[in-house]
């Protein structure tokens, strides 16, 4: 299984965005991951900077990690590819039309991701994949 450390995740996204912007060839994750990072030019800043890597993103301070954000935006998107867990391409499409723009959409399902991952991390269970496709259907009021 592939489990990156934060440094990769984090050069990961320096590295492809780098790429992106000196037009060189991209793999089809690469190209997945520079979509989600130019609808985000609030990030582009710190993706430009290598320094960035070590940098900390602390909530108390308001701050919203932008390795994080995006890894999430990757995940979800990998999820949509394999409608895994099943349903969750249905739901999305469901968000997609309810709130008339895709990302506004994944934001939704961003923050229905962010939930289903806090509870098993302070339960001690497993992603409970059938309450994160309610959670996005009930942000979206369908469900």
């Amino acid at each position: 299984m592939f489990n990156p450390s934060r440094d990769q995740v984090r050069n990961f996204f320096i590295e492809t965005w780098r790429k992106y912007r000196e037009k060189e060839v991209l793999t089809p994750m690469e190209s997945v991951a520079a979509n989600v990072m130019t609808v985000h030019p609030e990030y582009h800043v710190v993706l430009e900077d290598p320094e960035s890597v070590d940098r900390d993103f602390p909530p108390e301070a308001g701050q919203i990690n932008p390795f994080l954000h995006l890894s999430l935006h990757l995940a979800i998107e990998e999820q949509l590819s394999i409608d895994q867990p099943p349903g969750i391409r249905t739901a999305f499409d469901l968000a997609c039309q309810r709130r008339g723009d895709r990302h506004d959409a994944m934001h939704d399902a961003l923050e229905a991701l962010g939930e289903m991952l806090f509870d098993a991390q302070r339960n001690g269970t497993p992603p409970d994949g059938a309450a994160y496709i309610a959670n996005l259907r009930r942000r979206i009021g369908a469900g």
